[in-house]
């Protein structure tokens, strides 16, 4: 359970660095952002994707 903490928490800490370098994490090509009037929808698909492989890659590496 440590182990696991430890790699999220340097995980987290690893997307802050890329937000603050200015990658456009977030607003990928792909997500779906809907405005009319006052109203606004996002729907982020590819940052959804893009998280989800990033995530199995890492603890598919980490179990062996």
């Amino acid at each position: 359970m440590g182990k696991l903490l430890v790699i999220v928490g340097l995980a987290i800490a690893g997307l802050g660095l890329l937000v603050m370098a200015g990658i456009p994490f977030g607003r990928l090509p792909g997500d779906i952002v809907y405005r009319r009037g006052n109203f606004t929808a996002y729907v982020p698909i590819a940052t959804s994707l893009a998280l989800s492989l990033l995530l199995a890659v890492l603890l598919a590496l980490f179990r062996r």
